[in-house]
């Protein structure tokens, strides 16, 4: 599923999906919220619609999205923290699906025939789109989503996670945390133990510069920033030094 590269990144092999480029609505992603309050985004593709996390109330997501839920064909959870999850078990109860690994299943307590257990690096499907879960690393399971569709479209999101050990090709939305950065970070945090635990399980704008000089972004039309810091970032500054980085257009999520 995965090819190590010479710089150490590993190659996501690209989904079998048709290269119809005719007559068709954008791939789309909006955040509606982001950062340790919550975490919601959809993303589209003008036939399939879905959700990228729950991590509002339920009742704040549907009003969110204009009551419109019933219209998203599922929820792709990427890990059991409730900035990421507070919605979850009152959606299932609506009727979404919601697709994620085993162990935030457990963790979460949920069941029912709403839910989707899903395996890393193994392909399902959702509408119009193939999605391949993969590992991130966190202090909890976590993964990220690989999206591609009938029209050839491919989308990535990564959240909480230190560092992404994943390259990818042909993409035309990245999704990515961008929690923090280093200076910031030691001027405004003390606590070495704090400091510490965030290094550790969330992704600085120092390490994603690097993973984007290490990926191919010929194809990509919009990098979407996620997950910033109250304290610990600056979304100007952010956005500034990503869009110098790769020429691409930028949106500071929430």
């Amino acid at each position: 599923m995965s090819q190590v590269t010479a710089d150490g990144y590993r190659r996501m092999n690209k989904a079998k999906i048709g290269d119809n480029k005719a007559n068709y609505n954008m791939i789309a992603f909006k955040s509606y919220a982001s950062g340790s309050s919550g975490n919601v985004g959809t993303l589209s593709d003008g036939e399939t619609r879905i959700m990228l996390d729950c991590g509002l109330p339920w009742k704040q997501v549907r009003k969110a999205l204009s009551f419109k839920t019933s219209e998203y064909s599922a929820i792709c959870l990427s890990h059991s923290h409730g900035d990421h999850s507070a919605g979850i078990s009152e959606a299932a109860k609506a009727g979404q699906d919601i697709y994620l690994l085993p162990e935030t299943r457990e963790a979460l307590g949920l069941s029912g025939h709403r839910i989707h257990e899903i395996k890393l690096l193994q392909q399902f499907h959702i509408g119009t789109f193939v999605v391949k879960a993969f590992p991130l690393k966190h202090d909890v399971p976590n993964c990220g989503f690989l999206f591609a569709n009938s029209k050839g479209e491919r989308a990535v999101y990564i959240t909480d996670t230190p560092y992404c050990p994943y390259r990818f090709n042909n993409l035309q939305i990245i999704m990515v945390e961008a929690n923090f950065s280093t200076p910031l970070l030691k001027e405004n945090t003390p606590s070495s133990e704090l400091r510490q635990s965030i290094i550790q399980d969330h992704m600085s704008l120092e390490t994603l510069l690097d993973m984007l000089r290490a990926n191919n972004l010929s194809t990509v039309e919009e990098i979407h920033l996620l997950h910033l810091s109250d304290n610990n970032s600056d979304a100007d500054m952010f956005k500034r030094r990503v869009q110098e980085t790769t020429g691409k257009p930028v949106y500071v999520g929430g």
